[in-house]
């Protein structure tokens, strides 16, 4: 299946996006196993790369999520096999703790449109090398990770540092580019998530932070694209096909 990526995801209202977008736009295909419904866990081995989402769960709970277990040995071997790993948010969680890395809950949640900054070696990464030093991304999490051994950092932001790396052909996001305002409303119509949020920044926090996101849009999903064409590009190595 080379011109097909799987796509592990952990909630439905948290799908590849933008990133998928960008993939159709290329003739590429996606198959998508929801793994908190009970989809099997596909073999990473026959797709051409692996992307992994976001979710509400924490990556060191396995005995809420037996299933987890599965998943990161699967995203492990497929890492220090040199496999295509793409990872957003609890992707980046999965991967680094897949890894050998630590996660963990951090001093405090990170919400809202917020700034990371590129690291000096972003210059010289294929993905990364194109993007700007600086740029706005949509946070919302409360756990982090500690660097895995090898890993190169990427971007931080003032709250964590860590906030993207790449190991081998595997990239780790701990931000969201790939979120319109529209699937930001619908992250608010899962109650344990509105509630969270809610908790966090207070009353009207989720209009305001869907607000925000539609005010972003317009640079944060053509960047979602432009990074994971990148990675399509020259880590995947997909040939693109010509569509319509």
């Amino acid at each position: 299946m080379r011109e097909t990526l799987l796509a592990l995801q952990h909630i439905a209202c948290e799908p590849p996006a933008a990133f998928e977008d960008e993939l159709r736009s290329r003739g590429l295909d996606l198959v998508r196993a929801e793994l908190d419904e009970g989809d099997p866990l596909p073999d990473w081995r026959e797709f051409a790369g692996l992307i992994v989402m976001g979710g509400p769960m924490g990556a060191y709970e396995e005995d809420a999520h037996p299933w987890l277990v599965e998943e990161k040995a699967a995203i492990r071997a497929a890492a220090e096999a040199s496999h295509p790993v793409w990872g957003v948010c609890l992707g980046a969680q999965l991967l680094a703790v897949a890894l050998g890395a630590e996660v963990y809950p951090g001093e405090r949640a990170e919400v809202g449109l917020l700034p990371v900054e590129l690291t000096e070696a972003a210059a010289d990464d294929p993905v990364f090398e194109t993007a700007p030093p600086s740029f706005t991304t949509l946070q919302w999490h409360g756990d982090t990770f500690d660097l895995p051994d090898g890993a190169t950092l990427l971007a931080s932001s003032p709250a964590y540092r860590n906030q993207a790396f790449s190991y081998k052909r595997a990239y780790a996001l701990q931000f969201h580019l790939e979120v319109s305002q529209e699937l930001a409303a619908e992250w608010g119509e899962v109650p344990a998530y509105a509630a969270s949020l809610e908790a966090i920044e207070g009353p009207g926090a989720l209009d305001r932070l869907v607000g925000e996101v539609g005010e972003y849009e317009h640079a944060t999903l053509p960047l979602a694209r432009e990074l994971f064409g990148r990675w399509l590009e020259l880590i995947v190595r997909v040939p693109q096909r010509s569509i319509g």
